[in-house]
């Protein structure tokens, strides 16, 4: 009888350590669409680039660089679950970095890119309208 017991806890044992390694192991596939927020028209060519997110907040070493299709899209297969740093670069346009918490088998992340925002200089003279910035 006491091996009938002994033999309930080792499997028991290998069920709970299999579900823990499970977790551990699980992708996902992401999506990065990637459109103008005034238009709503894909953006090709667009740099997104992927960094993993440590528990601090700190962003780990390495990472992906993609650039978007004809259609805004930027597809990578095999993410790990987590925090998932996006940061999208468009010439001509503002930057945008987020975080996602990416934790289910397919993530898209819609991105919209904005116009830059005018620059303010304290030299400006108080009560002018502020110089906007030629590039």
């Amino acid at each position: 009888m006491k091996w009938l017991w002994a033999l309930c806890l080792l499997v028991l044992a290998t069920v709970a350590i299999a579900g823990d390694k499970k977790d551990k192991d699980q992708y996902c596939d992401v999506k990065v669409k990637v459109l103008k927020a005034a238009t709503g028209k894909p953006i090709r060519n667009a740099a997104v680039i992927l960094h993993a997110v440590n528990s601090k907040g700190k962003q780990e070493s390495g990472g992906l660089n993609l650039k978007t299709d004809e259609e805004g899209e930027a597809t990578y297969s095999g993410i790990p679950y987590g925090k998932l740093r996006v940061q999208v670069i468009v010439s001509g346009l503002q930057t945008y970095g987020e975080d996602h918490e990416i934790d289910q088998p397919q993530k898209e992340i819609v991105v919209k890119m904005e116009p830059p925002q005018k620059q303010y200089s304290i030299y400006d003279q108080p009560g002018a309208p502020p110089q906007t910035v030629k590039h």
